[in-house]
């Protein structure tokens, strides 16, 4: 039986269909490289680097095969408004304690959506007439097929406690649901998700390797617990919490409400931690929409385990006023 001549996209409706992609792509690109910057984790530091180049050379591809479907090359243009809205909040988080928004926005939204749009547009394509189309389309998912594995594990190594995996969660289920309402990427719906395992990625995975060899050895993996749930407690506001990491005689015990109690904050890490004897110096960066705190730590540990000897605010930062 002859193939058809006819396929289910005119050239003019797959030149559309391509400068919505290419929004899409580029809008990515420009956010991937801004992040790196302001991004402190090494594993997601070095992927964000390590696919803005291929997102780029996706924007270029498809700016290409414009000019050869009878449109003006390199254009980039959004579905609707409501797509751009998306895509600005996809944007959006950038302060240093939010990498896991940020990454879950791109790898758990976004470039899954590009994923199973790309599959269900190549399954349209005609096999005569289109072999350009299906090629460059097909070259994507390879790569975006790729990029979300990579994001997916660096995420499991970065959502290291139920708190960040409640922020992940609700970070996504708000953006799955402004995509829905946007009706995706073209215009036409969301897509089905691929059904492609996630598995680890031998990028991410050498990635996350050289972010645990660069901190300092030999700190106890108990200590490490002690730390996140000190600090998940005051992001979350359970004093009570918060209070139990801490020994009943720690001197500066009143600083965890100088650095918490009337703050809201995203996210905390380690900025520095060193030994000093038996005991270790630890401090804690806590960052939120209106101002970051620096809590100075040592830890000693008995027969309750690491409790928080002595604390101290040693660094207060608020937005200077507009």
């Amino acid at each position: 039986m002859p193939a058809p001549l006819s396929g289910v996209f005119p050239v003019e409706e797959s030149a559309e269909l391509l400068r919505h992609y290419r929004y899409a792509v580029e809008r990515a690109m420009r956010v991937l490289g801004g992040w790196i910057a302001l991004t402190p984790e090494l594993s997601a530091k070095l992927l964000l680097g390590r696919h803005v180049w291929d997102t780029a050379q996706h924007a270029d591809a498809l700016g290409k095969r414009l000019l050869e479907l009878r449109s003006q090359a390199q254009v980039s243009e959004p579905s609707s408004a409501a797509f751009a809205a998306f895509m600005d909040e996809i944007e959006a988080p950038e302060a240093p304690g939010q990498t896991v928004e940020r990454l879950v926005g791109v790898y758990r939204v976004l470039k899954p959506h590009l994923l199973g749009t790309y599959e269900w547009h190549l399954a349209r394509t005609n096999l005569v007439y289109e072999p350009p189309t299906r090629r460059l389309l097909a070259r994507c998912i390879e790569d975006e097929r790729r990029h979300v594995a990579a994001g997916e594990t660096v995420l499991g190594h970065l959502v290291a406690s139920p708190a960040l995996g409640d922020r992940a969660l609700a970070w996504q289920g708000r953006l799955e649901a402004r995509l829905a309402a946007a009706g995706g990427v073209g215009g036409r719906g969301v897509p089905a998700p691929s059904s492609m395992p996630v598995s680890g990625d031998p990028d991410a995975e050498e990635f996350i390797r050289l972010e645990q060899s660069s901190r300092p050895p030999g700190v106890p993996a108990d200590l490490r617990v002690a730390l996140a749930a000190l600090g998940d407690a005051v992001v979350r506001g359970d004093w009570l919490a918060a209070a139990a990491c801490v020994d009943p005689g720690a001197a500066g015990a009143d600083a965890l409400g100088t650095a918490g109690i009337g703050r809201e904050f995203s996210g905390h890490r380690v900025v520095a931690l060193a030994r000093l004897g038996r005991q270790y110096l630890a401090k804690l960066r806590f960052d939120g929409p209106g101002s970051s705190v620096v809590l100075l730590t040592r830890w000693a540990t008995g027969d309750l385990g690491w409790r928080a000897a002595a604390l101290e605010v040693v660094r207060v930062d608020t937005p200077a006023p507009a």
